[in-house]
């Protein structure tokens, strides 16, 4: 793709999205600024977190352009607490491996899976409040999942994950979507971009097709439908979520 603005120019108001990252590290922040002035609104995002208030998924937060989202941590947003707790916007806490295997299930043509986490709470009894009303009075709360037992376990079912839209972030990758992320910002990325049914990368690095190893391949290009290579600028633009000194 020749920009984010092209990128993104065809994800639709309501579209699900899911976004890859883990805090601020690894997240796709020239496609999410792209499609915050796109000005697709009503989006149901599949993310660990949403950043915080000025940075990755937060400013989509500002803009009111979110209207469900599927996490497990809210973080240093300040803004998504407001909001969840304001009963402006839908959230559907998940724990951080149950809502990784949702979205890897997704990316495998696997419908659901039985997992023993939760068993005995709110997430597989139901109950867990996924919209407040103006008043603080849950207005939706999640249902109550099929709980089995195995070798006189308990397991809870839980349902998998598909996206319209998945975005990315990589930190080298071919004109063929094949990807490489480095480090921990590796994170939520490949489960972003095996559950979702296009898939746009933005890397940092473009190199061409054959240079790559096979071997250190993350995300093959059969998950990937576009590819955005970074300015040297755009590349360099990170934040730290919490600046630690001593």
């Amino acid at each position: 793709m020749e920009t984010a603005a092209d990128a993104v120019a065809d994800i639709p108001s309501g579209a699900t999205l899911a976004v890859g990252g883990f805090g601020l590290c690894g997240i796709p922040a020239v496609l999410i600024q792209a499609l915050l002035e796109h000005g697709a609104a009503d989006l149901a995002v599949v993310s660990n977190n949403c950043g915080t208030d000025d940075w990755g998924l937060g400013p989509l937060l500002h803009g009111r352009r979110v209207r469900r989202v599927t996490g497990s941590y809210v973080g240093e947003n300040k803004e998504f607490a407001r909001q969840y707790l304001g009963g402006e916007l839908e959230v559907e806490l998940t724990p951080q491996g149950t809502l990784a295997e949702r979205m890897r299930a997704g990316g495998s043509g696997i419908p659901a899976f039985y997992t023993a986490t939760g068993v005995g709470t709110q997430v597989a009894d139901g109950g867990l409040p996924w919209k407040y009303d103006a008043e603080g009075r849950v207005a939706l709360a999640s249902p109550a999942k099929e709980v089995r037992s195995f070798d006189g376990r308990d397991y809870v079912l839980e349902e998998s994950l598909v996206a319209d839209f998945g975005l990315v972030r990589a930190w080298k990758g071919d004109r063929h979507g094949n990807l490489v992320f480095r480090a921990s910002a590796r994170n939520f990325n490949p489960l972003a971009a095996m559950c979702s049914r296009i898939t746009i990368a933005e890397v940092e690095e473009l190199v061409e097709p054959g240079e790559l190893d096979p071997d250190l391949i993350h995300t093959p290009g059969i998950h990937v439908q576009r590819v955005l290579a970074l300015t040297e600028e755009q590349a360099a633009q990170k934040q730290i979520e919490k600046r630690t000194v001593r």
